[in-house]
């Protein structure tokens, strides 16, 4: 068993479809992260950020075509015997056969699986203890999932792959879910994630890497990402009093009598509108302060000028672009 810190280590990863050159493709473009066992590592990004294509690399399902990934210490593509049994792979669509009942699915599946917990328990763990003698095609789309889920702990694994885990779950399957990767996660299993859900990402991940054209273009924790955002005030001035009033060093934005105040130390800004407010005897209507949600941050990284980020149109460039943010900037 591998004793490192690091379960996972990618560097300079890169991922090219179609020829070397001409009317290639290059899915991946030279990215570097590590995952520390027992961490939970959140991968997200736009469609065709190159989250998945970096996600089969690591589960040994293509071979790089540049650079380096260790999975358990291991090349997961050149030693895969060594790494498949340690690992569990949830995949967006199981593909698993209509007319099997949800228990025969699962005995099908624990005999192609080293070490497998008893089925009942799997089944269990995911909450389809009951619909154990239900027909795959008489599930509904969140019950799939579960069962996606359920086939993926069955080795009890020591690295665990989640690509859109909670899709199709509604809220109270979506909590149920988090709750079950929390106690894996406490219990020593390595998550990696991909979603298209952001408030998943937020409440899950311990890291997080948002990517785009190929790279990745920041990363942290989840406070260090939202972190280099700034945080917005909201409110709405009385009709006799202009927004050109407020102080100049609040550089706020108006439309109207709304008015929006992007702010670098939220605390410090809230303070000077307050003050300013009592001395003016100004009513701030609907006042709203918060911190930049990881949605913000997303989406100002997807609708980003390529110029802004650094990245280049040559798929060829071998520069790693991936900033590691610092905590503490707010």
């Amino acid at each position: 068993m591998n004793t490192g810190k690091q379960v996972i280590e990618v560097s300079g990863l890169r991922r090219r479809y179609g020829p070397a050159k001409g009317d290639g493709f290059e899915a991946v473009r030279g990215i570097s992260f590590t995952v520390a066992r027992g961490e939970l590592f959140a991968l997200l990004g736009t469609n065709g950020a190159g989250k998945t294509s970096t996600v089969e690399l690591l589960e040994g399902l293509a071979e790089p075509s540049g650079g380096r990934v260790r999975v358990l210490g291991h090349d997961p593509y050149r030693e895969r015997a060594r790494v498949r049994s340690r690992i569990g792979v949830m995949l967006q669509e199981g593909g698993f056969p209509s007319e099997l009942t949800v228990a025969e699915t699962a005995r099908m599946w624990a005999g192609c699986t080293t070490g497998a917990r008893p089925t009942a328990e799997a089944l269990e763990m995911v909450g389809l203890g009951p619909r154990a003698n239900v027909r795959v095609k008489q599930l509904s789309g969140g019950e799939r999932r579960r069962l996606d889920l359920a086939m993926a702990l069955l080795g009890r694994p020591e690295v665990l792959f989640l690509d859109e885990p909670t899709t199709g779950l509604d809220a109270e399957g979506r909590r149920d879910t988090w709750r079950l990767v929390r106690e894996l996660r406490a219990a020593g299993t390595t998550v990696v994630l991909t979603t298209h859900y952001l408030e998943e990402a937020e409440e899950l991940a311990d890291r997080l890497a948002i990517m785009r054209a190929g790279r990745i273009v920041v990363s942290g924790t989840p406070a260090e990402v939202t972190a280099t955002r700034p945080s917005r005030i909201r409110f709405t001035l009385p009709e006799e009093v202009p927004p050109a009033r407020l102080p100049l060093s609040l550089r706020a934005a108006a439309e109207g009598r709304r008015v929006e105040i992007r702010a670098e130390r939220l605390q410090e800004t809230l303070t000077e509108l307050l003050l300013w407010a009592r001395r003016e005897d100004v009513e701030l209507e609907g006042l709203d302060a918060r911190s930049a949600s990881l949605e913000e941050a997303f989406l100002e990284i997807a609708h980003a000028d390529p110029a802004d980020l650094g990245e280049t149109t040559d798929t060829m460039d071998t520069t790693d672009t991936a900033r590691p943010v610092e905590a503490g900037r707010r």
